[in-house]
């Protein structure tokens, strides 16, 4: 034997390992006694049944205990209503998924069987191959056959739904008439946003655009500071100067600018994003989030981009102290359209 010989792997010949095949199956106590079967039925239902119950309890507590009521338990602390609804609702669900464990493991069939592989598209015999086992699982699993089952499942999941629903009351009460108006109102200063100061048609040269407010924001900020948001957010507005020969006006509007001056919501009527990127040789604005362009001198007319509609104009007059202040209200809702908006 030379040197290299001894290297050499030695070739073994081994037999293949013979399948093992299903090994047979054990019967469980409930295959074979009914009683046993019964009483798995029963244990199953009752979860199902303590589930739907917790759900009916998490949405009488949370109408029931008070919104900021507090728990103590020594060093800790928590919110009474959330701890509460926590705990009902989880172990709603918990009772549930183990419920549907303890109904697979001791009632449903449990008959290990073989399935080859088949192509990728199935013929029709396949399909209607898997339609028969679907409805032969069905029939198994015993949920058309065991009704205490199916009724008290069908009842803890349906019940599942009213916290959903309950919980739509945290979404804030309906806005009501509030998306049609706005704090302006007859005799209401503008004002400029930042410096707060009340403006005169002097003020103003051709060309130039203010971010302006109505004067008694003001007030609004000393009551509550919510309501001082959402009043800010919806009655803000720009003011521009254009020469009044170059302004067309429509029907209606003729007294609602002061020599050129004319008013406009500053909220995009596509999204509701602040405006105020002006071109004063087009007397164009730009919406800056979705390029919403609106012409100015054209009241306030969409040229360019998503939105549907124009600018609502705020029309104006001078008060006996020469400030220009609001006729009115707008007289339609600003900002995006939605769906109660004629």
């Amino acid at each position: 034997m030379s040197t290299d010989d001894k290297f050499l792997p030695a070739t073994v010949v081994a037999d293949p390992i013979a399948d093992p095949g299903i090994e047979p199956h054990e019967h469980r106590i409930t295959d074979i006694d009914p009683k046993a079967a019964d009483r798995a039925e029963r244990q199953v239902a009752a979860m199902f049944g303590i589930a739907t119950l917790l759900t009916l309890g998490a949405c009488v507590a949370y109408f029931a205990i008070p919104r900021h009521a507090i728990l103590v338990f020594g060093p800790l602390t928590g919110n009474a209503n959330n701890l509460v609804l926590g705990l009902t609702l989880g172990l709603a669900l918990f009772l549930i998924g183990v419920g549907a464990i303890q109904w697979a493991k001791k009632l449903m069939v449990d008959n290990e069987i073989v399935e080859m592989r088949h192509p990728a598209s199935s013929s029709d015999e396949d399909k209607a191959a898997v339609i028969e086992a679907f409805q032969t699982g069905t029939a198994e699993s015993g949920f058309t056959r065991r009704k205490l089952i199916r009724r008290s499942l069908i009842g803890a999941m349906a019940a599942l739904g009213l916290p959903a629903i309950v919980l739509l009351r945290d979404l804030g009460p309906l806005p009501g008439r509030k998306l049609y108006t706005t704090i302006w109102a007859d005799g209401i200063r503008v004002v400029n946003d930042v410096t707060l100061r009340p403006i005169k048609p002097s003020d103003l040269v051709v060309g130039q655009l203010v971010n302006a407010a109505p004067a008694n924001l003001q007030e609004i900020q000393e009551e509550s500071a919510v309501e001082y948001q959402n009043a800010k957010a919806k009655a803000a507005v720009i003011l521009v100067r254009i020469e009044p020969e170059k302004i067309r006006v429509p029907a209606g509007r003729e007294n609602w600018g002061i020599d050129g001056i004319l008013c406009y919501s500053k909220i995009c009527t596509h999204v509701g994003c602040p405006i105020s990127l002006y071109e004063q040789q087009t007397h164009h604005v730009l919406c800056p989030c979705h390029q919403s362009t609106f012409d100015l001198a054209d009241a306030a007319k969409v040229v360019f981009g998503p939105a549907a509609r124009p600018l609502p104009q705020l029309p104006l007059r001078v008060d006996a102290d020469g400030y220009l202040v609001a006729q009115s209200d707008f007289t339609e809702p600003v900002g995006p359209s939605f769906f109660e908006r004629g």
